[in-house]
Formats: structure tokens, C-alpha cells, sequence
């Protein structure tokens, strides 16, 4: 088995890359960062530092690494059998051309075999989104071609992978928590569904893509946010200050009461997923800037992400959001000189106030109760 996998930043290699050349596929990187490229294709392996309890260095083997702009990756999507992306949701649309140019070969060259794409993005649904930019760029003559022999596989993927330790001289090592979990939609697959060790496959993906999103996503946004305006550097330090654990936790269980009403989750084992969830935040051996987890606060403000479409739940199934509404909150007071959404919204908050800006980042109804919520509790915050 053959994969190309677009992405060969930290959670490139760190996460999907190394799961797929752990599991003995052959894997093709590609990124247009050329020192990255040049010390995969001398060295052809590289070191992931797995830390927690057991913390170990592991070494994975057997890769190479092609620029994402040239003609290489044309010629390897009309060969390989799985293409997968770590690029960040805003890059899926650039890249689609590429594998529009791709598929077209692989049709014009009649290879038939399945190929499936997995876009492992943190987003909900991020293949779906991906098709549709790959099928704008594409002849509609080959719609039908691409329909039959090749599938759009969304999926879920949860690892934390902080920046690279400063002062490190490999562009190559990567730090990784030991969790992760990597859930894909089995009834999207084109031809047999892959064994592939750390990828779990469902027919309820969603159930598990708002579990994380509303959890994981949810929690660290919120502990990010919380945490810069209390002058924390670290998520580790934000969620070990008792102030804005107690918000974080209980953001989580608002949260988590939608799941546990939309999808059935059983509440202790909900529950405990929470604790493991906060568990990881305090890892001491991961160094993560609340400034980086809290950048582009306007996506994170959007209607489908982790802390408006939460508190639409709660909305929906008349359930409390106090602490959810603390988190919108906060997100609204980040700051970052390195962010432009961040400078974005700060220029939005100035020229039409907190309330009509909410209302337009967020989607939500600017006269609605939970927004007036979100309005007390930003100007009560320093």
C-alpha cells in the first residue's frame, strides 16, 4: 500500500504520517517547506518524542518527501492507493487543485483501483469540504469517474503536538502526546476498508466528531483563553489555576449534556472522559502556549465550532450554558500581535461593539438572551 500525505508539519508527522508508515505503508510527504523535504528525502526517518508517564522516543522509518506545488504530486495521486492532509482547514481549498490535476491522470491513465482521500483536519467534516473544492476543479465529465473509484472519507483526529522545542537544531523532531485517536466514516470508503493500527472505524462518525469538538476543542479554547486573560504563558499553568479549571470543567459538562442527549452517551463514561481530557491538558511534559491554541479566535467564534455550536445544544434542548457563555466570553478579550483574526475581531469589537459583533462572527440573533449573556460577562471580565 502507497499513501501521499499532504502536510509535513508537527501533526503531519507526528500523528497521521506516523501511524501510516508504523502500519508498513509506503508514505510520500508533501509540504513546501524545502528544509523539511531535503532532510526527509537524505534521512528517510526521523524522531517523534512520545512524553506522558512512559515518555519514549521513537524513530519513524521508510518515508520520503516531494514539494506539494510540483508536477510529483500529480503523478502520485494516479498511483497511490491513500491520500491524507494535516494542513489546516484554510489550506484544504488550495490543495484541491492539485488533486483535481491527479485525478484526472489516474482517469486518463485507467487505474481503477480505489483510492481513498481522508482530510484529517480539525474541523467537522473537513473531507466533505474538501470534495466539494476538488470537484469545482475538476471537468465535470470525470464527476462520475471520480464518484465510482474514488472516496471522500471524513474522519475525527485528536492528538495533541505542541510546537517544536526552541533551541532544537532537527526540523524533522517532533514531541507528541501518548494519546490519540484517529476515527474515520467506514460507509465512505471506496473498495476494502484498511486495517491500519490506530485508525477506528464507525458508522456514526459525527457522534465522535462532536464528542471531541465539543470536549477537547471545547475545553482548550476555553482553558486558552481563560488562562491569557489570567496571564498564564501555558495551558498547563491555565488549567492548573483553580479559577479557570472550575469554568473549563463546567463548560465541558454543559457540553457534554447535549452529547449525552443527542447521541445517548452514557453519563460516567462521558464523565470520565472529561477528567482524561483535563488529565492531558495538565501534561507537564507538553509546553503549549495559550496564544497559539487561542489563534483565530473568529473561526472559533463561527456557528459550526467548538464554542458556539456547543451553547446552539444547549439552546436546543433547554439546558444550562453559564459557564459555555464565560468561554464566548473570553474568546471575545484574546489578544495576539501574530494573529490577524485576532487583530480582526479586536477592530470589529472597537467599530460596532461587543454585541453586534458577536452576533456577526457567531451567527446567534443579536437580541437573544444567551448573546445579552455574553455581553454582561465580557464587559464584567478585566
Amino acid at each position: 500500500m502507497k499513501a501521499l500525505h499532504f502536510g509535513a508539519g508537527n501533526i503531519g508527522r507526528g500523528f497521521i504520517g506516523k501511524l501510516l508508515a508504523d502500519a508498513g505503508i509506503e508514505l510520500i510527504f508533501a509540504d513546501v517547506n524545502q528544509a523539511v523535504l531535503d532532510a526527509l528525502n537524505a534521512r528517510h526517518q526521523y524522531p517523534v518524542h512520545v512524553v506522558g508517564e512512559q515518555a519514549q522516543v521513537e524513530t519513524v522509518t521508510g518515508v520520503s518527501a516531494v514539494n506539494s506545488t510540483s508536477d510529483e504530486v500529480i503523478d502520485l495521486i494516479a498511483e497511490v492507493d491513500i491520500v491524507t492532509t494535516a494542513v489546516g482547514p484554510q489550506i484544504l481549498e488550495r490543495i484541491a487543485g492539485s488533486i483535481a490535476r491527479g485525478l484526472a491522470k489516474r482517469s486518463d491513465s485507467a487505474n481503477s483501483r480505489p483510492l481513498n482521500i481522508i482530510a484529517c483536519e480539525n474541523m467537522v467534516r473537513g473531507t466533505s469540504q474538501l470534495k466539494q473544492h476538488v470537484l469545482a476543479a475538476l471537468p465535470e465529465n470525470l464527476h462520475a469517474w471520480v464518484e465510482q473509484h474514488v472516496g471522500f472519507v471524513d474522519s475525527a483526529v485528536d492528538r495533541i503536538v505542541p510546537p517544536g522545542e526552541a533551541g532544537s537544531n532537527d526540523p524533522l523532531e517532533v514531541t507528541v502526546e501518548t494519546f490519540s485517536e484517529w476515527i474515520v466514516d467506514k460507509t465512505q470508503f471506496k473498495g476494502d476498508l484498511p486495517t491500519i493500527q490506530g485508525m477506528e472505524l464507525t458508522d456514526n462518525l459525527m457522534a465522535f466528531v462532536e464528542r471531541k469538538l465539543f470536549t477537547l476543542n471545547t475545553g482548550h479554547a476555553i482553558t486558552a483563553y481563560l488562562g491569557q486573560l489570567a496571564g498564564h504563558q501555558t495551558i498547563r499553568d491555565a488549567i492548573l489555576d483553580p479559577a479557570v479549571r472550575a469554568v473549563v470543567k463546567g463548560a465541558m459538562q454543559e457540553s457534554g449534556a447535549v452529547l449525552i442527549k443527542r447521541y445517548g452517551f452514557d453519563p460516567e463514561k462521558h464523565a470520565a472522559y472529561i477528567d482524561k481530557i483535563l488529565g492531558r491538558f495538565e501534561n507537564p511534559y507538553l509546553k503549549d502556549d495559550v496564544e497559539r491554541v487561542g489563534r483565530q479566535p473568529l473561526r472559533k467564534l463561527s456557528a459550526g465550532d467548538r464554542l458556539i455550536k456547543p451553547t446552539l445544544g444547549t439552546l436546543e434542548y433547554q439546558l444550562p450554558h453559564d459557564n459555555l457563555v464565560k468561554g464566548i466570553a473570553a474568546a471575545m478579550h484574546y489578544r495576539s500581535a501574530q494573529d490577524p483574526q485576532a487583530q480582526e475581531l479586536e477592530a470589529l469589537l472597537k467599530s460596532a461593539g461587543p454585541q453586534a459583533a458577536l452576533a456577526q462572527v457567531s451567527g446567534l440573533d443579536i437580541n437573544s438572551e444567551v448573546v445579552a449573556a455574553v455581553v454582561k460577562a465580557y464587559a464584567a471580565m478585566p
